[in-house]
C-alpha cells in the first residue's frame, strides 16, 4: 500500500507540524509542499492522497487551485481539505465539491483526520486496482452521463476533444478508450489513426461511440478496425454490460494481464 500523503500548506505552522507527526506515528509518509504549481507538480507524483491545509491565502492562488483540480483529475489523486466554512467556500469556487473526498473542519481533531486519511488510502488502493477508461467526447452532457455510469466500477478520465486525448495518451496508458466517432476539428477516425501510428499506444483498445446505428454507418465505423462500437443511444445497462464483456474477453485472451 502506498502510504505517502502530500500535505499542502503555506508555511510550517504548529498545526501542520502536528498533523505530519501524527501521520508519521500512524505509519504514513507525509511530504510537505508549498501551495505552488511547481511544488505540487514536483512532489505529488508518488502520493496516493493530497491533504490541503487551507488558510486565508487561498483567495490569492486561483491559478494553483485550477492546476490542482486538473492534476487530481488526470492523475487520479484523492483530495482532502482542512479549513473553516469561509476558506472552503473559496476553495470550491475552483474545485468542485464532488472532487473532494474528505473535508475536515477546524478546530481540528487530528485523530479523526488520521483515521479519515487511512480510509482514503484504502480507497486509493481499491481504485488503483480498477481498469482505467479514457472517455473522449465533445458533448459535455453525454460525457457527464457516461462518467456517472462508469465511475462506480472503473477509473474514468474524461476529455472533450481529440487533441486532448492525444495529449493525455502521451503520458498515460488507459486499459480502454471510448472514442466519439464524430467530433469537430479532430474526428474520431483521425484520433484512432494517430493512436495506431504511435508504438506506445498502437495496441491500446479503442471502442467507437457512434450516434448512427444504420447498416451503412456501422460498416463505415467497423472498416476502421476499432475494437468495437457502442451506440450512444444505448441505455445504461447495455453500455455497462458491453464494457464489462469487453474486459472479460480481454482477460480470457491475456490471462496474466
Amino acid at each position: 500500500m502506498n502510504k505517502r500523503v502530500l500535505v499542502i500548506s503555506k508555511g510550517a505552522t504548529f498545526m501542520v507540524g502536528a498533523i505530519c507527526n501524527n501521520l508519521t506515528e500512524a505509519g504514513m509518509e507525509p511530504v510537505q509542499a508549498a501551495p505552488t504549481v511547481a511544488d505540487i507538480n514536483e512532489k505529488g507524483t508518488d502520493a496516493s492522497v493530497f491533504l490541503f491545509y487551507l488558510g486565508a491565502y487561498v483567495e490569492e492562488i486561483p491559478e494553483v487551485l485550477v492546476f490542482l483540480k486538473d492534476y487530481c483529475a488526470e492523475h487520479e489523486k484523492l483530495l482532502a481539505v482542512v479549513g473553516d466554512d469561509g476558506e472552503f467556500a473559496v476553495f470550491t469556487r475552483s474545485i468542485p465539491m464532488d472532487m473532494i473526498a474528505e473535508r475536515f473542519a477546524r478546530p481540528l481533531d487530528v485523530h479523526s483526520l488520521v483515521a479519515g486519511l487511512e480510509r482514503l488510502m484504502d480507497m486509493s488502493d481499491e481504485l488503483s486496482a480498477r481498469k482505467s477508461i479514457l472517455l473522449v467526447d465533445d458533448d459535455s452532457t453525454f460525457l457527464r452521463m457516461m462518467r456517472d455510469w462508469l465511475v462506480t466500477s472503473y477509473r474514468v478520465t474524461v476529455v472533450t476533444s481529440g487533441m486532448q486525448a492525444i495529449q493525455y495518451l502521451a503520458k498515460n496508458t488507459p486499459d480502454l478508450i471510448l472514442l466519439d466517432y464524430e467530433m469537430p476539428v479532430t474526428s474520431g477516425p483521425q484520433v484512432l489513426e494517430m493512436i495506431r501510428s504511435e508504438s506506445a499506444t498502437a495496441t491500446t483498445p479503442v471502442i467507437f461511440l457512434t450516434g448512427k446505428g444504420d447498416k451503412e454507418s456501422v460498416m463505415k465505423v467497423l472498416a476502421l478496425k476499432p475494437d468495437g462500437y457502442l451506440l450512444k443511444s444505448s441505455g445504461k445497462d447495455e453500455i455497462l454490460k458491453s464494457v464489462e464483456e469487453f474486459f472479460e474477453q480481454a482477460k480470457r485472451k491475456h490471462p496474466g494481464a
